[in-house]
């Protein structure tokens, strides 16, 4: 049977690991977080003591890590992992980082015959759970299709974005815009209940009009409209807004690069980092831009 290493146990890489093992494959996982790794061991993964550990002669390496030093820390150097991964291993980076540190990853495990792809997802948490994710992939064509038998136990959509480093440009715009239209969805519903509608019934009104969008329609902000949602559990879980300001950098840096006109992208970023700005509100999910925009009690 193929050894799997799966790096990165957040609410993300944890559910991906256990669908890899519902799927049949075995799975050596590691995270620096011990109630994270012991969470992966009860779905069935085998515990790494360590990254280099739980790589050590696997066939593929999966890594879902929150920052592009913390990828580049993992597999470059001389104490990386790609000095311990055999030729013709293949690596599948599904962080979110730069494009230009996915492709500094990619033409590294090139050097050594091993072959990577950049793979960041979309669809959250729920769809972590369910298996149902979107991966967004860029390298060459060969890696991408060695790949797909494992991103397919984890998602319902694959798709090749192109070279090395495209999935990374896919999946900052796809979160730009999510942050835009949360933002505009949180807004919307709150201009309704402070004019004295009910926000599941303006929630529904706008999901049936031209206003719907996946932040309405999947992951709704205003408390008590959405069961299993971040808004029905205090904003905890889900994707951090900590999170979404790094994605949100990472566009605007893309940006200046091309010289493309973001202004909406940079008004978001800029909504984010006001919404965020005390550490404990950086640790809840995006949604929560929602709180931005309501009265405090009394008013």
């Amino acid at each position: 049977m193929e050894k799997i290493a799966f790096i990165g146990l957040g609410n993300m890489g944890g559910p991906m690991a256990a669908n890899l093992v519902g799927a049949g494959y075995a799975v050596t996982a590691f995270d620096l977080s011990p109630v994270a790794l012991e969470q992966a061991v009860a779905c069935g993964c085998t515990r790494g003591e360590s990254a280099e550990s739980a790589a050590r002669g696997a066939d593929v390496v999966i890594s879902m890590l929150p920052s592009g030093a913390a990828v580049k820390g993992l597999y470059l150097g001389a104490r990386g992992l790609l000095q311990a991964l055999d030729a013709g291993a293949l690596v599948i980076d599904c962080s979110t980082i730069s494009a230009a540190d996915a492709r500094q990853l990619i033409a590294a495990a090139g050097e050594r015959d091993i072959r990577a792809v950049d793979a960041p997802v979309s669809g959250g948490t729920a769809a972590a759970v369910a298996g149902t994710l979107s991966f967004m992939c860029g390298g060459d064509a060969g890696a991408v299709d060695a790949a797909r038998p494992y991103l397919q136990a984890m998602g319902a959509n694959i798709f090749h974005a192109g070279p090395a480093g495209s999935g990374q440009v896919a999946k900052i715009c796809n979160n730009m815009l999510l942050a835009i239209h949360m933002i505009g969805t949180a807004e919307a519903l709150q201009l309704g209940v402070d004019n004295g509608l009910d926000p599941k019934v303006l929630s529904d009104i706008m999901k049936a009009s031209s206003g719907g969008n996946w932040s309405l329609e999947k992951y709704n902000p205003y408390p008590g409209v959405m069961d299993n949602v971040p808004a029905a559990n205090g904003y905890a879980g889900g994707f951090a807004v900590a999170l979404m300001l790094k994605d949100l950098g990472l566009a605007m840096d893309t940006a200046a690069g091309s010289a493309s006109s973001t202004p909406l992208g940079a008004l978001a970023k800029n909504l984010y980092q006001l919404h965020g700005s005390r550490e404990e509100i950086r640790r809840l999910d995006f949604s929560s831009i929602q709180n931005l925009f309501r009265r405090p009690a009394g008013d």
